[in-house]
């Protein structure tokens, strides 16, 4: 962009470094803030696949008795709805959960082995955490793309939008100052000039 030499032009580029060093710190701030909730997150999301891990682990029995049985346990339990409501966290509208609701299809207790009452809370609480882990996994996605944007918001301040507008400064500075000292010299040439031309009037 080219940048008018005078010192209105002067004004305006000290103004806008101005403004860019008083706006940058906020910008920083927020960054280290969707930092902190992304690390948050992060750290959230992991504590619940380690959960689902863990109950997987813990009854990797029944998961054998399953295995080996002839039941039909298709359709047993089945969402019906999950809550979600959105909060806004440093201007990231993020997803939360808010709850689930399972419909259980009606069995005999006579008809069905005794494990089939802890295969339906176990379904349960594997549908809860697979669904808490989707939308952890939604708020981890939208924190990594607002900090992604802040970051960058920050790097044009900061490599390009400060050091340009303090070369910008420096420029018309010194071109002014060039100027200044130009016109300096065509004076004292003008003066010295005259001085010439009427000494040499008066010898005529």
């Amino acid at each position: 962009m080219t940048v008018a030499i005078n010192k209105t032009s002067l004004k305006q580029q000290r103004d806008q470094l101005e403004m860019y060093l008083r706006f940058l710190p906020s910008l920083e701030m927020k960054r280290q803030q969707l930092i902190a909730e992304y690390q948050r997150a992060c750290g959230q999301l992991t504590l619940t696949e380690q959960e689902t891990r863990d109950v997987y682990e813990s009854h990797r029995g029944l998961f054998a008795l399953l295995g080996a049985s002839e039941q039909d346990l298709a359709g047993l339990v089945r969402v019906v709805s999950v809550g979600v409501t959105q909060e806004n966290v440093l201007g990231a509208y993020l997803p939360v959960l808010t709850e689930v609701q399972f419909q259980v299809t009606e069995y005999s207790m006579l008809a069905k082995p005794f494990w089939v009452d802890l295969v339906v809370e176990l379904l349960q609480r594997l549908g809860r955490l697979r669904i808490r882990q989707n939308i952890e996994e939604e708020r981890v996605l939208r924190l990594k793309a607002a900090l992604r944007r802040i970051t960058q918001r920050v790097n044009l301040f900061e490599q390009v939008l400060v050091p340009q507008t303090r070369e910008n400064i420096q420029r018309i500075r010194v071109l002014l100052a060039d100027a200044e000292r130009a016109a300096v010299v065509r004076s004292k040439i003008a003066k010295a000039k005259r001085r010439s031309d009427e000494s040499s009037r008066r010898y005529f």
